[in-house]
């Protein structure tokens, strides 16, 4: 009398095991890109967002600020950092209040 044991044979779960590590290597590099993409957007949107704060401060000061670091003491950023902290934001120039990113050293 055979007892019917249901259950994966070794060969079976090493196939599924193979097809999954297949498919782990065609997405973990792109996620790699994605991730340099959103780095790329939050960079352009803090940028956005520090030159919008920078004419909120003139409009409330009548004067605009030193720098970006005056903009987080006077808590109108939370930080100056982007990029997972690998870049700062700084103002461009001071005459029209521009502001771009520098790699933190």
């Amino acid at each position: 009398m055979m007892k019917n044991e249901k259950g994966f044979t070794l060969i079976e779960m090493l196939i599924v095991l193979a097809v999954i590590s297949i498919l782990l290597i065609l997405l973990v590099p792109n996620l790699a890109d994605r991730n340099k993409d959103i780095h790329a957007k939050s960079e352009e949107t803090m940028v956005q967002m520090a030159e919008n704060q920078t004419q909120a401060y003139f409009i409330d000061h009548g004067q605009y600020p030193e720098s970006i670091q005056a903009l987080v003491a006077a808590d109108y950023l939370s930080t100056d950092l982007v990029a997972n902290k690998t870049k700062r934001l700084i103002y461009e120039d001071t005459l029209n209040y521009r502001v771009t990113t520098e790699d933190v050293d």
